[in-house]
């Protein structure tokens, strides 16, 4: 029997959709309202936009090989995307707690594009990380997965090119972040374990917590 095309080398994936993913998530963190923001609300999106056009100047068309520096900067991006979404997650926390906002619909809008940009931030990660990255996935040096997705327990009814991607990491982090737990798609590995109850914490405070304030405002 034929190896599927996930555990033999095959063509690396296309760095557009990643890159525009990560466009989104920075674009996100501009319109933040200030008050939830890192401060300065530039440092963390000029860092990134850095990052990002160096990794496209080195490496802008298919992932088949990665050097070490354009692998640290993909890694230094997304911490530095990280870093922004937890830090407005424990503002957004803060200021729902203390009542400095009386306005339900800054609360919701706030709420939304902090929820969104957690939601690409870990599918950043799931990608960067399962079984070594997207350069390793492509020449099939690692065979042992860190997430096990549907298609790898029953090959029989997975099309014959398939291999995971960036959208199916996205379909991963969104599930998680609406479900606050795995749905189709299994963590084996413990990092992977561990990023998924945080991205589920994240996601499950700003939830709660925007819910609460708009019942509170009905009433």
């Amino acid at each position: 029997m034929t190896e599927p095309l996930w555990r033999r080398p095959h063509p690396g994936e296309h760095r557009s959709p990643v890159a525009l993913a990560i466009a989104v998530a920075i674009a996100l963190q501009w319109v933040t309202p200030q008050q939830l923001a890192f401060d300065p609300r530039w440092l963390l999106p000029s860092v990134e936009i850095a990052l990002l056009l160096g990794v496209l100047a080195v490496n802008p068309f298919r992932i088949n090989e990665e050097t070490k520096a354009v692998r640290a900067a993909s890694l230094a991006l997304n911490a530095a995307a990280t870093v922004a979404v937890i830090w407005s997650t424990g503002r957004l926390v803060l200021v729902l707690v203390r009542g400095e906002t009386e306005q339900p619909g800054d609360v919701l809008v706030s709420g939304a594009v902090i929820w969104l940009t957690n939601v690409i931030v870990f599918a950043l990660w799931y990608w960067l990380l399962d079984r070594g990255g997207p350069a390793v996935r492509a020449s099939a040096t690692r065979l042992q997965p860190d997430f096990l997705f549907p298609q790898m327990t029953l090959p029989d009814l997975a099309h014959e090119k398939w291999r995971p991607v960036f959208v199916d990491y996205l379909y991963l982090a969104f599930t998680n972040s609406t479900a606050f737990s795995p749905t189709d798609t299994m963590p084996l590995a413990r990092w992977g374990k561990m990023a998924m109850t945080v991205q589920s914490c994240v996601s499950f405070l700003i939830v709660v917590l925007v819910i609460a304030r708009a019942v509170n405002a009905l009433n």
